[in-house]
């Protein structure tokens, strides 16, 4: 019953367009100095280890994940600017002070007891190095996830467990800036990033939701054919359109930063 993290093009195709845009702010937001040695952790398909490569001027630049799938198109994409690890957000294989910044994107709240990653990403930063982190906001403010999820639980009461909202309570501001505090980092600071998400049309919007990689789409694979086509009816009816059949909606991630002890 977990999510699916596995083919790289199906994700690419549900969330990881969004994830770019995202990353980009997220990156001048965080004003890390050039020269700097990065550590991406949950790099998935590499949409912010890209940005990193593309914007930060870094000296060098480490993804790290589980998926070996999303692993190899995150090394494709990167052109052999980067180097990628197989491996664990919650317990880094990497020395301690080794990374000026340590980054994470869209990736914290499916770590198993995030706070223990948190405090990885800390062990592992460079005294008076940055610890930063964005997720979406899936309570309310990633609306694309927000119309399935209401959708699916009038079809299924029981998506209740699944929901993304209440399954994942590290994914707003003041949670996150806990976790940062528990984790002994300072100078917190937390903001959103809203980006516009703009399908061509209903089908743009559902088909990733077949594909089954990330949590919705996975959750929608594994039920029956008729509660399926009942949910996908109801987003039909209730997506806004524009005149020209488009539907636009917006995204909402909220990102956190901090530094490591000096």
């Amino acid at each position: 019953m977990g999510d699916v993290w596995a083919v790289a093009g199906g994700y690419e195709a549900y969330v990881g367009r969004w994830s770019r845009p995202v990353a980009a702010e997220f990156v001048r937001w965080l004003g890390v100095p050039a020269g700097g040695r990065w550590l991406d952790a949950g790099c998935g398909t590499g949409a912010l280890t890209g940005t990193v490569v593309a914007a930060a001027s870094p000296a060098g630049v480490t993804g790290l994940d589980m998926s070996t799938g999303f692993l190899a198109e995150a090394r494709r994409g990167a052109g052999g600017q980067a180097s990628f690890v197989a491996g664990d957000a919650a317990a880094l294989p990497f020395a301690s002070g080794r990374f000026d910044a340590v980054v994470s994107g869209l990736a914290l709240n499916f770590v198993p007891g995030p706070s223990r990653a948190v405090a990885e990403f800390a062990r592992v930063a460079a005294p008076g190095g940055t610890v930063a982190a964005y997720v979406w906001d899936y309570t309310d403010g990633m609306r694309m996830m927000r119309y399935f999820w209401d959708a699916a639980l009038e079809v299924d009461p029981a998506a209740a467990d699944q929901d993304e909202g209440p399954r994942f309570p590290i994914c707003k501001p003041g949670a996150l800036a806990q976790a940062w505090a528990d984790a002994g980092l300072g100078e917190i600071g937390t903001r959103g990033v809203e980006i516009p998400t703009v399908f061509a049309d209903f089908d743009d919007y559902w088909r990733p939701f077949l594909g089954g990689q990330g949590a919705a789409p996975a959750y929608l694979m594994r039920l029956p054919p008729e509660q399926r086509e009942a949910i996908r009816a109801r987003l039909d009816a209730r997506l806004p359109r524009r005149p020209d059949g488009s539907i636009a909606m917006t995204a909402r991630a909220w990102a956190v930063r901090g530094q490591a002890p000096r």
